[in-house]
């Protein structure tokens, strides 16, 4: 397989996130941090318009990575809108895992207020629109007005959801983020059993696990 090219504004993102890993901090200017790493200002704004741009392609690139992987996947192409969509969590979440360091860094200061976040934005277009391409059913027991809300609604909730994953994963100190990979499970079950009208089992194991995991952390 021939090894994918590394391209200046991948170098940029290795520079920049090396910068603030190392000193906690961002640059104090374009031009410091093109200077220090024997490039031009303008090489730098050929692919950036800012430290913050930088940040928000960094989750993208996140994503885009877990996609390209799930795509080589026979088992993800084959599999049915609920597989597809744990498949990308439990894959999106390593990805998250093997950059921890520069996720915090760019949510720590933000944690609280993820769901305003517009580091994010980015990411919110790329994850709708692949929840969206899934196609998710609604059963024929619900009205058809119904549906037709819960279709348009779909991908903001999918999207609150991940957005209160990471919110756990940013705070999870077990080992490998078991607790995570636990919740992913949960809350998976419970979002696609409530489509199934019968989600009262699954929203109270999944009520269990939060009420025993906020009485761990007091």
């Amino acid at each position: 397989m021939e090894m994918e090219k590394v391209t200046p504004r991948d170098i940029i993102v290795e520079k920049y996130t090396h910068h603030v890993l190392t000193y906690n901090e961002k640059p104090k200017s374009v031009y410091a941090f093109a200077a220090e790493n024997n490039m031009e200002e303008a090489d730098f704004y050929q692919y950036f318009g800012s430290f913050e741009a930088i940040n928000s392609a960094i989750f993208v690139d996140l994503f885009k990575n877990t996609m390209a992987l799930l795509r080589q996947n026979e088992a993800f192409q084959q599999g049915d809108a609920q597989h597809k969509l744990l498949s990308f969590y439990f894959t999106f979440f390593e990805m998250l895992t093997a950059n921890r360091s520069i996720v915090l860094y760019i949510l720590k200061e933000n944690e609280n207020h993820l769901k305003t976040l517009k580091v994010l934005n980015e990411l919110k277009t790329e994850y709708t629109d692949f929840v969206e391409s899934l196609n998710i059913q609604t059963p024929d027991v619900i009205m058809d007005n119904f549906a037709n809300i819960v279709d348009r609604g779909m991908s903001k909730m999918s999207y609150g959801q991940l957005l209160f994953i990471m919110k756990f994963w940013m705070e999870d100190t077990s080992p490998s983020f078991e607790k995570t990979d636990v919740l992913i499970e949960k809350t998976m079950h419970v979002g696609f059993e409530v489509l199934n009208t019968k989600p009262i089992d699954t929203i109270v194991d999944l009520g269990k696990f939060l009420w025993k995991e906020k009485v761990n952390k007091k």
